[in-house]
């Protein structure tokens, strides 16, 4: 997902702010993948790596993600992303209901 963050009029255009499974995708075109992999290449490659999982950069590590999907390999980059999308889903619901959340929601910073 990606969300673009408030403008603050000094930018015609503003960066999108990338988290969750598009924030990974980046990585991974970098990281030249080949699939299939197994989780535990993924967790040697990237080690403690973390990937926010909401726009207010909330981060979790990859290993954690990864270890949630209860997968031991994955056929291709889609086959892994939609295998996480739940994942980081989840994490950004939890985040987003908590109070800290919604009390930094009605402060516009």
């Amino acid at each position: 997902m990606g969300v673009r963050p408030p403008s603050n009029d000094v930018d015609e255009e503003p960066d999108v702010v990338e988290f969750g499974i598009a924030a990974l995708d980046a990585r991974l075109a970098d990281a030249a993948i080949e699939f299939p992999v197994a989780t535990e290449e993924l967790e040697e490659r990237f080690g403690d790596a973390t990937v926010p999982y909401d726009a207010a950069g909330n981060e979790m590590p990859l290993a954690e993600a990864l270890a949630e999907t209860d997968r031991r390999s994955f056929d291709s980059e889609d086959d892994l992303l939609n295998a996480l999308h739940p994942v980081f889903e989840r994490k950004r619901r939890a985040a987003s209901t908590s109070l800290l959340s919604q009390l930094r929601a009605l402060v516009p910073f």
